[in-house]
């Protein structure tokens, strides 16, 4: 069943994914999607700056071969699934960094010299605009 979400620039983060690729969830039965979520709201909500971004959470994005995965999508840009991030402040920050700037460009192509250093490595797909392919 698909539900409305936030128009705009978004970071859809799956909330069922593994916490790393040997463990499923960590001590206190939190599965890494979840804690990945909870830093993402955090940090979005300490500053401002990531105010435009939405913050959405969904299960299983079937990027099961990573884990704590997202997907980074606006209307008329190309989309981004990201994985294999430790479910923390500092990959939070860096997600959001990297969605500021991806809102920011003008078909979703953010120059490599401004991707913070925290996504670099973790990107697994990108995925066209309805009724575009990238040229």
């Amino acid at each position: 069943m698909l539900k409305p979400a936030t128009p705009g620039p978004a970071v859809v983060a799956c909330n069922t994914c593994r916490l790393s690729d040997d463990a499923r969830e960590n001590d206190q039965g939190q599965r890494g999607g979840a804690l990945l979520v909870e830093a993402l709201r955090r940090v979005q909500a300490s500053d401002p700056a990531y105010a435009d971004v939405a913050v959405e959470e969904m299960p299983c994005l079937f990027a099961c071969q990573s884990f704590c995965t997202v997907h980074l999508r606006c209307p008329g840009k190309v989309g981004y699934v990201m994985g294999k991030f430790t479910p923390d402040d500092e990959a939070a920050r860096a997600i959001l960094d990297y969605a500021r700037a991806y809102a920011d460009s003008d078909w979703g192509q953010v120059p490599y010299k401004q991707w913070p250093q925290g996504v670099k490595g973790h990107f697994l797909t990108r995925t066209p605009p309805e009724g575009f392919v990238v040229a």
